[in-house]
């Protein structure tokens, strides 16, 4: 039993481990969105839209309210000398001080779509709201880019340094060799030495770097980002020009606002209907002859229609469609600067590829250059500082190559950024 448990938690281990080493590019969006402030606003958006809406549903509900007063008049109804009562006829006088408290229910019959247009401002506004926070969200994968790909960069010059940094001490071993058995200077030693101590130092300004670019991915992704974490390389891709940016969605919304505010001004001037029941204590009560405090009550429909709105109409929506106009302008200026951005980005991936095939020619050239170098060293043809510097012109094409590489697999996804997809 002990064996297995053993066995489980190597397991869980190794598994674990590899999920920490590995990083895509794709998690890190994941994980800079998740660990952003920002973020924390999109739940409250929604929860708070949802009770709005909610809110003004209750509207249809009936509606209850209750009211009270005390007055006192300087006079009141004189019904005895209003009628000409003679001494034998006695009405009683009313009070002065007179009071009442009442209670109201009020039920919506029709309002003209005012509720439910004020739901659908709600619903509206509520995700304008939410979609202008992705497209304040959108801009972190922009950061992630910059630190991704600095830290691949580093990454590969890193391995391209060791493996001239194993060069020159190949050649340094040899060179000892050779000094050993009284065939070469004890200077050719140093100078591969001294290569060798550069690339070691080239090294600790690489690390130093990338733990800078690393530290601070970490800070977004909330999640250690150190020497053994693998950055995984991401596949190239054709670049796909439609333009599905956050920021069209959300001229969309907005304009869509302005239609709900449109439906509202019809509203405005449509009838309103209501079916209402009071009931009442105090004094006079609705037999204003009895002077006497008691209850009472009374029902019916209500109805309120207000054609104010109707001189005013034709200005508001002309107002509205001009606010949509605008917002059209915006919408299109921001594509225009969206083309003119990927018309760059892609004359730099263009560029990058014209860049790589060079690379490709100039490190065979390089290369065959250096293999001829060490075949001469050999043979005494030319000197160690000869050789050393037809290798770090190699190096030098290997490392343009890289910087290249890298630089064009960025240069498409900072397009694929650009375009929104």
């Amino acid at each position: 039993m002990k064996k297995y448990l053993l066995i489980g938690l190597i397991l869980i281990c190794a598994v674990t481990r590899g999920q920490t080493r590995i990083l895509t590019l794709e998690r890190c969006y994941e994980l800079a969105r998740q660990n952003y402030p920002l973020i924390k606003k999109l739940d409250l958006i929604t929860r708070s839209g949802n009770y709005s809406i909610e809110n003004a549903g209750k509207l249809y509900l009936p509606q209850f309210s209750l009211s009270g007063q005390a007055t006192y008049q300087s006079q009141t109804v004189n019904f005895q000398k209003a009628i000409g009562g003679g001494p034998g006829l006695l009405l009683p006088p009313l009070s002065k001080d007179q009071y009442k408290i009442q209670a109201e229910v009020d039920q919506t019959i029709y309002d003209g779509g005012t509720i439910s247009n004020q739901q659908e401002m709600i619903r509206a506004n509520t995700a304008s709201q939410q979609q202008s926070l992705e497209v304040s969200l959108y801009t972190l994968k922009d950061r992630i880019n910059q630190l991704y790909f600095s830290i691949l960069l580093m990454d590969e010059q890193i391995r391209q340094n060791n493996i001239s940094r194993d060069n020159f001490q190949s050649s340094a071993d040899k060179a000892k060799a050779t000094y050993t058995n009284g065939t070469a200077l004890k200077s050719n030693v140093d100078e591969f030495l001294a290569e060798v101590a550069t690339t070691e130092m080239v090294n600790i300004d690489l690390k130093s770097n990338r733990k800078a670019y690393a530290d601070m991915l970490s800070v977004f992704i909330a999640q250690p980002v150190n020497d053994s974490t693998e950055l995984f390389l991401p596949p190239q891709f054709l670049p796909d020009p439609v333009i599905r940016r956050p920021e069209l969605t959300l001229y969309d919304l907005d304009k869509k606002i302005y239609d709900v505010q449109d439906q509202q001004l019809k509203s405005d001037y449509l009838p309103h209907v209501n079916a209402f029941l009071q009931g009442a204590y105090g004094r006079p009560t609705l037999n204003f002859i009895d002077n006497d405090f008691g209850p009472w009550w009374m029902g019916g429909i209500r109805m309120f229609w207000n054609l104010g709105s109707l001189y005013t109409i034709k200005n508001n929506r002309a107002n509205l469609k001009i606010n949509q106009e605008f917002l059209d302008v915006d919408k299109e200026t921001f594509i225009y600067n969206t083309n003119l951005t990927m018309n760059k980005e892609n004359q730099d991936i263009v560029k990058y590829n014209a860049l790589l095939r060079q690379d490709e020619t100039i490190i065979s050239l390089r290369g065959a250059v250096a293999k001829a170098a060490g075949s001469q060293l050999d043979n005494g043809v030319i000197t160690v500082h000869d050789y050393i510097a037809k290798m770090n012109e190699e190096n030098l094409a290997r490392q343009s190559k890289i910087l290249h590489s890298i630089q064009l697999i960025q240069a498409l996804y900072q397009y694929n950024n650009t375009t929104g997809n």
